[in-house]
């Protein structure tokens, strides 16, 4: 974050919370005709022009889900959105519009809530959502902020997590585990300058792991995929808590248990080679390490020669009855070993 040795920063209370909102917010501009009335009175108002509303919201504490000693703040504001988008996007519905709401400690100066909104305008403008309300307030531990993420779409193109049936296939867009293994890297080098802050941190070479974990991106380019090779997943879920988890939200909900493979689970040559470095099981990495934003979903039998051989898309295994269970098939072995939910868990004591 900015250093407090600049004399020229702002304190908040030059600004007062209303002034502050107003300051932040003034040079965003509207994209979807469903934005009727945004910012500067006293509620949002949206027109859903004859489709379904979607809305989803997450909080971000500082020390809980980010670490100000290696994030930048731009890249926070950026990665909040998307966090937000993902979930719109896993329901094949299109993000329209957020709100963003901001406690912060008086450690804060002006100019670093600019940073956070600067990363929050490119988000809105990559994925052309409109930024419509939130709020401000005083926090006396650091900083949290909340996000919350409206979409739309047709009643009939909405997919739950709901719907899968015995034998249909499990896929997953992109690969999984960088997230992971960069948040390990960065991690690694914080503690390293904690103990000597002269030391430069050993970044280089880890390029694509630091931005999976730094700068995700929701994948909200697959619904326009599936559209043009006429695939409708039976359902979707995004991957922020890790591959395990997702499978066993997908298991419960659609009543079907899951064979996963875990010579068909993606992964990108820089995430193997990294868990080796840290002697880590990449799979695994994989499996719980979470944050890929990755969507995984389920298609009908028939629609496999649809998506088969099309890079976005990896087929990593498929849907049996519920009672026989949850289970990754071992590489080689066909070892069966059960399925647990070992991803992120914010109530869990780290």
């Amino acid at each position: 974050m900015l250093e407090d040795k600049n004399p020229q920063l702002t304190p908040i209370s030059t600004y007062g919370e209303f002034g502050l909102i107003k300051h932040l917010t003034e040079n965003f501009s509207f994209k979807n005709t469903s934005t009727e009335i945004s910012i500067g009175d006293d509620a949002a108002v949206i027109n859903p022009e004859n489709k379904k509303i979607v809305v989803s919201t997450d909080i971000l504490a500082e020390g809980v889900h980010f670490n100000l000693g290696y994030v930048p703040l731009k890249h926070l504001g950026y990665k909040a959105v998307v966090v937000n988008i993902s979930d719109i996007a896993a329901m094949n519905a299109i993000p329209t519009q957020i709100l963003v709401s901001l406690a912060v400690s008086n450690r804060f100066p002006v100019e670093a809530l600019e940073e956070i909104y600067a990363g929050i305008a490119l988000a809105c403008k990559h994925y052309k959502v409109d930024l419509v309300g939130g709020d401000t307030t005083s926090s006396n531990s650091g900083l949290v902020m909340s996000i919350t993420a409206i979409g739309m779409e047709d009643s009939e193109n909405i997919v739950k997590r709901s719907g899968a049936k015995p034998n249909d296939l499990l896929v997953v867009t992109g690969d999984l585990g960088g997230a992971y293994l960069g948040l390990q890297i960065l991690e690694r080098e914080h503690a390293v300058y904690l103990a000597n802050p002269d030391m430069q941190p050993e970044m280089e070479g880890y390029d694509y792991i630091l931005e999976r974990q730094l700068k995700p991106e929701a994948r909200t380019d697959i619904k326009k995929t599936l559209n043009e090779l006429g695939v409708k997943p039976t359902s979707m879920i995004d991957i922020s808590d890790g591959l395990s988890s997702e499978i066993l939200h997908l298991s419960d909900q659609s009543k079907v248990g899951f064979r996963l493979y875990e010579e068909k689970i993606p992964m990108d040559s820089l995430t193997i080679s990294t868990a080796d470095e840290l002697n880590l099981n990449p799979a695994m990495c994989a499996m719980n390490g979470g944050e890929d934003f990755e969507l995984l979903f389920t298609i009908a039998p028939e629609d496999f020669e649809k998506i088969r051989n099309h890079p976005d898309f990896s087929i990593i295994g498929h849907a049996v009855e519920l009672e026989h269970g949850n289970y990754l098939v071992a590489r080689g072995s066909n070892e069966l070993i059960a399925l647990n939910a070992q991803g992120w868990d914010a109530f869990l004591k780290k």
